[in-house]
């Protein structure tokens, strides 16, 4: 159980560093970006680094996620004992870096990808690499094969993905409800989109049958309503005729329809117009129950949201792209 002070403690030292991040007001500074040294200076005042252009690209992304993860992990763990479900929401780090290192091993990369510092709560052993066996001992991932076939990859990644929100959405029904009602709320619509953009992307980049797409759906239900009903009803719906989306209850995702063009569902448009509705969501909840543990799992999808905004800036203008774009699409949504 974590105590009202520890609570109180961690949502005052949370709203201070979402003061400081680039969200909301301060995205506006990012405009201004224009090379990888720029956005080092700007995010890393104290500590940018001096390194050619290109060699300065690939270390910018990987400092942005490792801030993220450090403050995030740094109001965790003001709670002597977290939650389940917070140190679940840290641990997505280590999913997502373990996804890398199966698709190296399988690449046969002899090198060890990078990957987060989750601090204490770290349970793959990541400097094991190739080792797979050793990498997972006596984690919840040990069930992974100890030398996966490159074309069991996506596969594996999917499954990690799959478990992952299960986990997660066991552990948030495990709290009382006076502490995950706006938790439950957020990850419920994170959880029924990403099934939703799943179908979208695989039925549009990979033409998959349904019964593919079924297979890596996340399975639950709030409220009555199952988590992948809004996936399932896009399953017979075209992909070039706009009109039969009119009605469906993510159609507010889409790219719009324009006059005179032929219309073809984007994936990445409805992705990106959901991950805005998500970031609206978490901004509002952090601050409707202070001292529950609503709050501090907003806050962690909030860090989140900026390090993917300052990667897709790095990005930009590593290609030589203006930031302008990217933090516009943001602050439409603010």
């Amino acid at each position: 159980m974590t105590s009202g002070g520890e609570r109180a403690y961690a949502y005052a030292k949370a709203c201070g560093i979402l003061g400081k991040s680039f969200i909301a007001k301060r995205a506006s500074r990012l405009k201004a970006v224009s090379r990888p040294a720029d956005l080092d200076r700007l995010v890393f005042p104290e500590s940018p680094l001096d390194l050619p252009e290109r060699e300065l690209s690939a270390r910018i992304e990987q400092r942005i996620s490792a801030r993220a993860a450090s403050r995030i992990v740094k109001i965790v763990s003001v709670f002597a004992e977290p939650q389940a479900a917070l140190v679940r929401l840290v641990r997505a780090y280590e999913t997502a870096d373990l996804k890398t290192h199966l698709a190296a091993f399988a690449a046969g990369d002899p090198q060890s990808p990078s990957f987060v510092d989750i601090g204490r709560f770290a349970t793959v052993k990541f400097d094991a690499y190739p080792d797979l066996p050793r990498m997972v001992a006596g984690t919840e991932y040990a069930w992974l094969p100890e030398t996966p076939a490159a074309s069991a990859i996506v596969d594996l990644q999917s499954e990690l993905d799959i478990r992952y929100y299960r986990s997660l959405w066991s552990e948030i029904l495990s709290l009382p409800r006076r502490d995950r009602a706006g938790f439950e709320e957020l990850t419920a619509e994170e959880i029924a989109l990403k099934n939703a953009a799943w179908t979208l992307r695989l039925r549009t980049y990979y033409a998959a049958p349904v019964e593919e797409i079924e297979k890596r759906l996340v399975e639950g239900a709030r409220a009555g309503k199952s988590l992948t009903a809004d996936a399932r009803a896009a399953f017979s719906l075209s992909l070039d005729a706009r009109d039969e989306w009119r009605g469906w209850k993510r159609e507010r995702f889409l790219n719009p329809a324009v006059s005179g063009e032929s219309w073809k569902l984007d994936p990445r448009h409805f992705q990106n117009e959901a991950a805005k509705y998500l970031y609206r969501k978490a901004r509002l909840l952090f601050r409707r129950r202070p001292f529950a543990v609503d709050s501090t799992a907003c806050f962690i999808k909030l860090m989140q949201f900026e390090e993917e905004l300052l990667t897709s800036v790095a990005e930009a203008v590593s290609l030589g792209i203006s930031a302008d774009d990217v933090v516009k699409t943001l602050e439409a949504s603010a």
